[in-house]
């Protein structure tokens, strides 16, 4: 075996060398067919390679690596070898003798041996040719220009956000205001010509939040801007990519631009660093709701305002064009008219003026406008661009019920100027709360819905004002929406200062399910009995009405809430108002009914009975009230009225109030001491009576409130009481008598035409908001603080008028002081002090000074006489002067 093995080691070297030549021989067609498919597939996926590449360098602003360039090259000058070398062999395998061997064994051989390491080669490069990215992304430019055209009446809101944005100690800044009003307008030309014009931030991001909000694509858009490679954070998780963020982020100066916002984003979730102010790095965000500000923590929110009547017009004009406006001298007249329609709205100013570009007669524009008035959710574009557009805010909102509250806002006229109270007490009437409820706690959600509507822009107004309106944009839009965005268009009716209606029209109404005229002076007129079967609201206000026809309420079997409230010549209440079985509100309010019949006492579901006001109002016949047992709500102030009121049984009524067994809300005006008496002695009333009014009442000396009273009681009005020398607590006011939570809340106080009273008590009132004192000769001090002592008053009461909105003094020839002691009064607006020539010195301290504080007077004298706390602080406040 020794021997065997040299041998065999010999004979496979041998076949080696001579098998090798001829496998590269022998099988050289089949290599080269292996070669010119791998070099195919190679170039096929050179291709794909350079697509990926054209397509991030395009999109992406990218920049292909080295590697991948080169390789792009390698496999060009690969394609031209292998080319070459396949054109050889052609030749060589066209040269074979017989067709089968080779004409020069040694030149296959070597053509052989070159296919093999070509396939080889290729084989090797196309290995090489797949990659985990292909490009670089080239740094970004700082701010990324946002389309936009020609912008109207954004100027000055552009340089009040400018000088917000150069003050260092702000740091964020909300940007809200009514959907189509211009935001994002606004926000880009802050991008385009504040930070794009500036070289001190290092990157200014654009991202559209909307809802439901999507971390993840926040965090994609924030790191496709920021100078870090796609690979290394797609498909990481948000955690990873918030601290990724984070950690870019903390080495600049950035801004974010958060557009429309619909709640609150929690930025260090997404990587967004806190502003320090170490940085000069900003957020700025819209939305549409000051509440999404409130909850984003912006250091200054801003609202985005309607624009005014020139630059409404102006944006108006621009759309329209200039060559239709001049066509004909009415056109421009009646331009103003659209213009006024649209009450500033950017948004339906565009819509409307695209729209009246193709009308070039005076008529169309007429017949335009008279659409835009009486039907506009049927003009061009108003239906499916402007109110969509702001049906998102209502579609935010939190609930069914605010929705319902909404929509009824509508139906009040254009412009009008509505009294929260009034408008809660219809929500209760309507049932929008929970009917039985207690009314005090449904004033308070009112109140809060109210203020929804106001943070949502939906409703206009200070959240702190008593009164909001509508714009008239969003009430086209909620009478849209309340007729099922037009597809029931015949469900509500609003209509002001109509004097006169054709039948065929009234027939229209007979699917209505709410009918509100105001001014409109039509009912009187109609000889037939309408058919409302469907009629759940009925409101007919200042209409002038002396009385109502026969039969008008005949066919109304569901009407639930009825209010003729400001017809002063009505003077009489019709019976058939008594046989509506299903009435749930009733208001007369300034109406001049002298006697209410006996029937009322038929309207056995009646929750809500306002008689408020009601002039000459003679006689309340015995047994009705006590017969209304699903009553909640009742309401009788007299106001200045009491010279009309012929005396009426006040005591019976009270004590068949007593007997209601839902009843949670009072108003009333007590004009007699044993009515008075009556109040102090019962408990039902004292927790009952929320609105108090004490007039006249000749003989009364001391009013002494029990504990439960104090308790309950929002408004306090004493009034013409010449007698009354004290309206205190049966508590007394020594220290640690009596706490702050007894007072909570009352919120109003008027004192008017009282000889004397001592105010002191009002210390303990930590809610109160409005304080009137008038016409009191003798009163020389508001606060006393001779008693305890003013420190100890201030020791028991840190917040002493802390809430106080409104201070009005007014014909006081003797007072002297309000209140011994500056203090901060951190929510007043307004102090009117008229003919009050002995008061020196206002309790005004350098705190005060902080909030925007208006101080009517009088006279000039009177303020320069004015004594400060120190010498700096009259310089900050503004005085006004007006004619009492």
């Amino acid at each position: 075996m020794d021997c065997v093995s040299p041998i065999l080691n010999v004979a496979t070297r041998l076949w080696d060398c001579t098998a090798r030549p001829v496998v590269y021989i022998c099988e050289l067609e089949e290599n080269l067919n292996s070669l010119k498919s791998l070099t195919e597939e190679l170039s096929n996926l050179s291709k794909d390679v350079m697509v990926s590449v054209e397509r991030q360098e395009e999109l992406q602003q990218s920049r292909r690596t080295h590697e991948v360039d080169g390789w792009l090259r390698a496999v060009q000058v690969m394609a031209a070898e292998v080319e070459e070398i396949l054109q050889n062999g052609r030749q060589e395998i066209q040269q074979k003798c017989l067709g089968t061997c080779p004409k020069n064994c040694r030149s296959s051989y070597r053509l052989g041996k070159i296919v093999n390491r070509k396939i080889d080669a290729v084989t090797e490069l196309k290995g090489k040719g797949h990659f985990d990215f292909v490009a670089h992304r080239l740094p970004c430019a700082p701010v990324d220009e946002r389309p936009m055209g020609k912008t109207v009446g954004l100027d000055l809101m552009f340089e009040k956000v400018r000088r917000c944005l150069e003050n260092e100690q702000v740091r964020s800044i909300g940007l809200y205001g009514i959907g189509g009003v211009g935001k994002t307008t606004l926000l880009q030309k802050i991008n385009n010509e504040y930070f794009g014009k500036r070289n001190d931030f290092d990157v200014v991001i654009w991202i559209v939040v909307s809802k439901p909000i999507n971390i993840g694509n926040i965090q994609d858009v924030i790191l496709n801007k920021l100078p870090t490679p796609e690979h290394k954070w797609k498909n990481r998780s948000k955690e990873e990519k918030a601290a990724g963020i984070c950690k870019l982020l903390k080495a600049k100066n950035f801004v974010i631009l958060l557009d429309d916002m619909w709640e609150r984003l929690d930025l260090l979730e997404v990587g967004i660093p806190h502003l320090s102010y170490q940085t000069k790095s900003k957020v700025v965000l819209t939305a549409r709701s000051e509440r999404v500000c409130d909850e984003m923590e912006v250091h200054k929110r801003m609202k985005v305002e309607c624009l005014r009547p020139d630059e409404a017009f102006s944006l108006f004009r621009d759309k329209v064009g200039e060559n239709i406006l001049n066509s004909h001298p009415d056109i421009k007249r009646l331009a103003k008219i659209v213009v006024e329609e649209c009450k500033g709205l950017p948004l339906a100013l565009i819509v409307i003026g695209r729209a009246m570009a193709s009308r070039k007669t005076p008529r169309e524009w007429e017949q335009a406008i008279q659409v835009l008035k009486s039907y506009p959710a049927e003009f061009s574009g108003m239906g499916d661009q402007v109110f969509p557009i702001l049906k998102f805010s209502y579609d935010h909102l939190d609930n069914d019920t605010i929705k319902s509250c909404f929509l009824y806002c509508s139906i009040f006229p254009e412009d009008h100027t509505i009294e929260n109270e009034e408008l809660i007490d219809l929500w209760i009437g309507e049932g929008f709360m929970n009917k039985f409820a207690d009314i005090h706690k449904a004033r308070n959600q009112g109140d809060e819905i109210i203020r929804s509507l106001k943070l949502a822009c939906l409703l206009e107004g200070d959240v702190s004002e008593n009164t909001c309106k509508m714009h008239d944009v969003i009430r086209d839009m909620a009478l849209w929406l309340s007729c099922e965005c037009g597809e029931e268009k015949h469900k509500s009716f609003v209509l002001e200062h109509v004097e006169l209606i054709e039948a065929y029209e009234i027939v229209k109404w007979k699917e209505a399910q709410r009918i509100s005229l105001w001014h409109s002076n039509i009912i009187e007129g109609l000889s037939l009995s309408p058919r409302f079967l469907n009629l759940r609201t009925l409101i007919l206000r200042k209409s002038n009405m002396k009385s109502l026809p026969n039969g008008f309420f005949r066919f109304m079997p569901v009407i639930r809430v009825l209010d003729l409230s400001y017809n002063e010549e009505l003077v009489e209440l019709p019976l058939e108002i008594c046989r509506l079985e299903s009435l749930e509100y009733l208001n007369l309010t300034w109406t001049s009914i002298k006697m209410m019949p006996i029937e009322l006492k038929n309207l056995t579901k009646l929750r809500c009975l306002i008689l408020s006001y009601v002039r000459g109002l003679e006689v309340i016949p015995p047994n009705v009230i006590s017969c209304l047992p699903n009553l909640q709500m009742f309401s009788m102030q007299l106001g200045n009225l009491i010279r009309d009121i012929k005396e009426y049984d006040e005591v019976g009524v009270l004590q068949e109030l007593e007997c209601l067994q839902y009843l949670s809300w009072i108003s009333i005006t007590l004009l007699t001491v044993p009515a008075v008496q009556k109040y102090l002695t019962s408990l039902m009333l004292q927790k009952c009576i929320r609105d108090l009014a004490i007039s006249s009442c000749p003989g009364l000396k001391v009013v002494e409130l029990p504990l439960l009273a104090l308790q309950r009681l929002t408004v306090l009005q004493v009034d013409r009481c010449n007698d009354l020398e004290h309206v205190k607590t049966n508590m007394g006011l020594s220290r640690g008598h009596i706490s702050n939570s007894n007072f909570h809340n009352l919120v109003k106080v008027i004192i008017y035409r009282c000889r004397f009273l001592d105010l002191t008590w009002l210390i303990y009132a930590p809610s109160l908001e409005f304080l009137s004192v008038a016409r009191s000769h003798e009163m020389e001090e508001i606060i006393r603080g001779e008693e305890c002592g003013d420190s100890e008053i201030e020791q028991q009461n840190p917040s002493i008028f802390s809430r106080l909105v409104e201070l009005r003094l007014i014909d006081l020839p003797n007072l002297k002081s309000i209140y011994r002691r500056a203090l901060p009064f951190p929510s007043l607006k307004e102090i009117r002090v008229f003919r009050c020539p002995n008061l020196r010195k206002l309790p005004l301290n350098s705190n005060s000074a902080t909030n925007t504080l208006k101080i009517i007077g009088g006279k000039s004298s009177w303020w320069e006489e004015l004594e400060w706390e120190d010498d700096n602080l009259k310089g900050t406040f503004t005085p006004y002067f007006k004619a009492w």
